[in-house]
């Protein structure tokens, strides 16, 4: 994977935290502290996104695409 560079302006209150997970080696550089911080926020979006658009879906319909084919069997509890 290739990478870029970006400039970041952190508040120094911001920037003292980020030297301080540094200094006790959770993170080897404010460069790696930065990029796992902007990743794991995207995936948070991205798992928030994912919610909405499950939200959106006709439970029905779906229920339905699912048992598409299937014979109903004897003992399974109904929805």
């Amino acid at each position: 994977m290739s990478t870029a560079k970006v400039a970041v302006s952190l508040d120094r209150r911001t920037l003292t935290r980020v030297d301080r997970l540094v200094r006790r080696g959770l993170f080897p550089s404010r460069s790696r502290l930065v990029q796992d911080s902007l990743e794991e926020k995207l995936g948070r979006l991205d798992g928030a996104r994912l919610g909405r658009e499950c939200a959106k879906l006709d439970r029905g319909v779906e229920r339905a695409l699912a048992e598409e084919g299937l014979e109903p069997v004897a003992g399974w509890p109904p929805y």
